[in-house]
């Protein structure tokens, strides 16, 4: 792995992205708008959770949910048709460029723009109202929460043989993330089964990390290292998707 080969797989993506970020900034805004108007203003105005707003409450779990979705698909959409329909994956295949390289370059541009847009969420939750604690390590869990959804994206691209079967899976895993995940509600009033099932999940223990952080309380280390691990398994498995391509 070179820094130099990182550097090149990810600054190919960041032209791409620099030539229309006002496009991605603006398009970037309208789900959160809407989320915020819904919850914030329209069904969370007259609700208080642990003595603070619902707003305050589901931003932490908006921003969660942002960074894996935006994540997740600006790695695993682009990436799926490059390499089946496009074949410009190719063109990689046969650089002087690593797997690790790769897969390393591809997954920090993803979390980049995850990240990104939920700068811009952050924004309009702060117009709306909201208040959040901003710390070192609550910015280092929402890049980690984006890395992991962006090595997903990229194992889900590397491994799915379709674009209908890429949309399947955000339907049948990311869409039920979105709702379950403690993101909107706590957890603690669901079956127990579905409790301890929901708490395998990435985007659970995000939105924990997030909201405990975001919050004022102590960091809960053990979300941060259930999602150190996973994104640290999902980036092997990229590696290796990569390596067998290749070979």
């Amino acid at each position: 792995m070179r820094v130099e080969d990182i550097c090149t797989v990810f600054w190919r993506d960041w032209v791409v992205l620099n030539r229309r970020l006002a496009k991605f900034i603006l398009s970037r805004m309208i789900s959160p708008v809407l989320y915020l108007v819904a919850f914030g203003w329209g069904l969370g105005r007259g609700i208080s959770v642990n003595g603070g707003s619902y707003l305050d409450f589901i931003l932490p779990g908006i921003m969660a949910l942002n960074a894996m979705n935006i994540s997740f698909s600006a790695v695993g959409s682009p990436l799926n048709m490059s390499r089946l329909y496009h074949k410009t994956l190719e063109e990689y295949l046969i650089a002087p460029v690593s797997p690790v390289s790769f897969v390393t370059g591809k997954v920090l541009a993803g979390a980049l723009r995850g990240l990104i847009s939920c700068t811009v969420i952050f924004v309009l939750a702060y117009l709306f109202g909201a208040r959040l604690t901003v710390s070192v390590w609550f910015l280092l869990t929402l890049a980690l929460t984006c890395l992991l959804f962006a090595a997903m994206g990229l194992v889900a691209a590397m491994l799915i043989n379709s674009h209908e079967d890429m949309a399947n899976f955000s339907t049948y895993v990311l869409l039920p993330m979105s709702f379950l995940c403690a993101t909107f509600f706590a957890t603690d009033r669901l079956p127990l089964a579905l409790r301890w099932f929901i708490d395998l999940l990435p985007l659970t223990h995000a939105t924990y990390a997030l909201r405990a952080i975001g919050g004022g309380a102590d960091t809960p280390w053990l979300s941060v290292s259930v999602l150190t691990l996973y994104t640290a398994g999902l980036l092997a498995t990229g590696v290796w998707t990569m390596i067998r391509v290749r070979d």
